[in-house]
């Protein structure tokens, strides 16, 4: 009775103690072995819900074989350029990757195979809900756990190259627009005959 119960006790420990653990993928510990391009030109402005990207990514050649064993699922990124993330702590770059909001928009995710080394690429329309910032494209390769293994992406480790913006719908329409000066077109000429009326009737 004794035995069980210490051995119910020291299995409870464990969890306490390995289940904190999980999901602390650190950036920092992820090597970059994944070479990533995007088709957005340096600076270039995109019109969020009207603009494609396309995406490529792959393999860094230069890697000795095996590197790539454990990556199942490439999950590639939409992400704040550190200029965006100025004063935005909801923006914030933690190390932790739990954590971490710099990349805080999905663009896709493929799945990897070690014996196809051939470069992937899609193409993304800008998503309608994506805020006007300046930004720069992710990959992360993912095991069997889900958990991040490695990365890639199209700008330096300062996120400061290879940039591009994205300019956010306004939530007005041309419709409304076109409208509004109709309705102060009316409005004026109603206002002058208003007042030609009160004129000749004056007289």
């Amino acid at each position: 009775m004794a035995t069980a119960r210490a051995l119910l006790v020291a299995s409870l420990a464990l969890s306490c103690f390995l289940l904190p653990c999980y999901g602390t993928v650190l950036f920092s510990s992820l090597q970059r072995t994944l070479e990533v391009t995007a088709s957005p030109t340096s600076q270039q402005v995109l019109k969020a819900g009207v603009d494609k990207i396309t995406v490529t990514w792959g393999l860094n050649q230069t890697l000795p074989a095996g590197t790539d064993s454990s990556y199942k699922t490439i999950k590639v990124k939409l992400c704040y350029a550190r200029i965006s993330q100025a004063d935005r702590p909801w923006r914030k770059t933690v190390d932790l990757l739990k954590k971490d909001k710099t990349c805080q928009h999905k663009v896709a995710a493929r799945p990897y195979s070690a014996a196809n080394r051939t470069t992937q690429s899609l193409d993304w329309t800008v998503e309608r809900d994506v805020p006007t910032a300046t930004y720069f494209i992710r990959a992360y390769a993912y095991d069997g756990d889900d958990k991040e293994v490695a990365f890639g992406q199209t700008t330096d480790a300062n996120k400061t190259t290879n940039l591009f913006q994205v300019q956010a719908i306004s939530g007005r329409h041309v419709t409304i627009d076109i409208c509004s000066i109709c309705f102060s077109v009316f409005s004026v000429v109603s206002l002058f005959g208003f007042f030609y009326n009160e004129k000749r009737k004056a007289h």
